[in-house]
């Protein structure tokens, strides 16, 4: 065999590996559901039910609308802390604006929580402050604000049930739940937008190499002030839709969300470093992580706190292998 030869098949193996590296950290999360579905279906007379599922369903709709934001947020290289206090925020808003009305319902959460995710984002971008800090502090400010609306907590604001916009929550379509629509519908134009959009591009382009996007012209500032600004928007919107379905805006909801959403966003194949991610595979890894916890109520005998021990094992195997496919690509 010629040295060309063995040079081109070289290339084809490298280019090769690079393909299953990129398949695996795109789409390792999907098929460790897919087992660990196919597995508690054997296990457990009750997980394939059509009950069991449309529950599964709901309860993961909220915190994938959350992940959704924070997926944008992460491939930029950033973070957001602020999510879960948002999301409790949210819903204490709409429930006390659904009085008002159902357009107060929405908008008055989704104003305020826009705001906030905006002041994160101006912060960021304009005086460079750490992610971490700024998000960080927004998260006891939003918090503290819930609170002052509530007494405390001592104050819940309920949802009359004759309204349009319990409907939204708890309203059905072809069977399946409002929220379910309305996060499958978030997450199509989520994949649109950051594929192929010009701000997709440029979210990636932050994400990779913040200084070389600037470079190239990229608006640099604005892309970090847009996502922060979504992320806080649709943790506000997650909280209203909440709110929605319970019917009223529970004060003691969101805490560690924002943990939650970041891992199922790593879960999915999205890099903590940026550059990289899938809004798919931020839904699969919010559905991995229900799952998970649905077995564990399936067994019964395991305390719930096994769910955070389990997915938090889980995350730092999922880092690890990001890590090693990460390193196997650059150096093919």
């Amino acid at each position: 065999m010629s040295a060309s030869g063995v040079e081109a098949g070289r290339g084809s193996g490298a280019a090769r590996g690079e393909r299953l590296s990129a398949l695996a950290q795109q789409h390792g999360a999907l098929v460790a559901l897919l087992v660990l579905a196919l597995v508690a279906s054997f296990s457990f007379d009750s997980f394939a039910t059509g009950d069991n599922i449309e529950n599964l369903a709901m309860t993961s709709s909220f915190l994938a609308v959350v992940a959704l934001g924070m997926t944008f947020v992460i491939v930029t290289g950033g973070i957001d802390l602020s999510v879960g206090s948002v999301f409790a925020l949210g819903g204490v808003l709409a429930a006390w604006g659904s009085q008002y009305g159902t357009l107060v319902a929405l908008l008055l959460p989704l104003a305020v929580c826009g705001l906030i995710g905006c002041v994160n984002g101006l912060l960021i971008a304009r005086t460079r402050l750490a992610p971490f800090i700024v998000t960080l502090a927004a998260m006891l400010a939003a918090r503290g604000v819930m609170l002052n609306i509530t007494d405390e907590g001592a104050t819940t604001y309920l949802v009359d049930k004759e309204t349009v916009f319990v409907h939204l929550g708890q309203g059905r379509l072809l069977g399946v739940g409002a929220p379910v629509w309305i996060t499958g519908a978030l997450f199509l134009a989520g994949a649109v937008a950051l594929r192929r959009t010009r701000f997709g591009q440029n979210v990636y382009a932050v994400g990779g190499n913040e200084d070389a996007a600037a470079l190239m012209g990229a608006p640099v500032a604005r892309t970090k002030i847009t996502v922060y600004t979504l992320s806080a928007l649709l943790a506000g919107l997650a909280g209203a839709l909440n709110a929605a379905w319970l019917a009223s805006g529970v004060t003691i909801l969101g805490y560690g969300m924002e943990l939650d959403a970041i891992a199922a966003v790593v879960i999915g194949g999205t890099l903590l470093s940026g550059g990289l991610g899938f809004v798919s595979g931020s839904l699969v890894g919010v559905l991995l992580l229900k799952t998970i916890q649905n077995i564990i109520n399936q067994i019964g005998s395991l305390d719930s706190a096994y769910q955070q021990v389990v997915s938090g094992g889980f995350l730092v195997v999922v880092i690890i292998a990001q890590t090693w496919l990460a390193r196997r690509r650059r150096v093919a």
